[in-house]
């Protein structure tokens, strides 16, 4: 084998992959991913949860756009499925022209005070979403979170609280009139129900807000399984398809 044929063929190879090399899509529908760990998924990764669809993406902890595929966050490393995913093929079977694009940034563990103005988590949420308004427009915040929270004295100013995140939050990103999507969480486990309470107040009281029902769901623990991550993401892309309506 000669030297000159091992130039042209490195060349050739280099000309390939640069063929098949894929720039972040333009004109995106954006959809913000904030929360505690059923938001950034705790579910086993399985076969079906392995099929890429190339018109969804997903925002790395690096900032590099790239195909979506399970685990979509990286907060810990027991991040597995999560809703998102159902959320996106959902919407995207509605409309199947678009290019989703996902902007995790869920923490499991935290609560909703460590999403207040100027907190990491907030701050950090903010960034990754005004990188990704570069290749695309908000269609959506999905908010779950409220398990560390379950506490009475908690519970009670939940509704405030989170206003003041959220009225925030969407003046910086420009997402006033922008979709929210608020989940339950997992009915019957310990003062859960308490924060469902809250959560449906919170839903009422915010602007362009949804409450997206858990009934049924997970069993009555901490986390739901990769099934009924599936299915809240269905219920969640409902929602939005419903709100998005003209």
């Amino acid at each position: 084998m000669t030297r000159k044929f091992l130039i042209t063929a490195m060349v050739s190879l280099i000309a390939g992959a640069s063929a098949f090399a894929q720039e972040a899509p333009k004109d995106m529908k954006l959809f913000l991913l904030i929360g505690q760990s059923n938001m950034a998924g705790r579910g086993k990764v399985e076969e079906q949860d392995k099929i890429e669809n190339p018109n969804i993406f997903m925002l790395t902890k690096d900032l590099k756009w790239v195909v979506a595929k399970d685990p979509v966050h990286f907060d810990k490393g027991a991040a597995g499925v999560g809703l998102c995913s159902e959320f996106a093929r959902d919407v995207f079977k509605a409309d199947p022209k678009s290019t989703i694009g996902l902007i995790p940034c869920a923490m499991g563990g935290s609560s909703l005070d460590q999403w207040q103005p100027g907190k990491p988590l907030y701050t950090t949420a903010i960034t990754r979403a005004k990188e990704a308004l570069k290749q695309g427009k908000l269609a959506g915040i999905l908010w779950h979170q409220g398990e560390s929270d379950a506490k009475p004295e908690l519970v009670a100013t939940y509704p405030a609280r989170f206003e003041t995140m959220i009225t925030q939050l969407r003046k910086e990103l420009g997402a006033e009139n922008v979709p929210l999507l608020i989940g339950e969480v997992i009915p019957g486990h310990g003062k859960h129900d308490e924060v469902n309470v809250a959560l449906a107040e919170t839903a009422k009281k915010t602007p362009n807000a949804v409450l997206v029902s858990s009934a049924d769901l997970g069993k009555k623990q901490l986390h739901y399984d990769s099934a009924d991550y599936r299915a809240l993401g269905k219920r969640y892309a409902e929602a939005f398809l419903k709100m998005a309506k003209p």
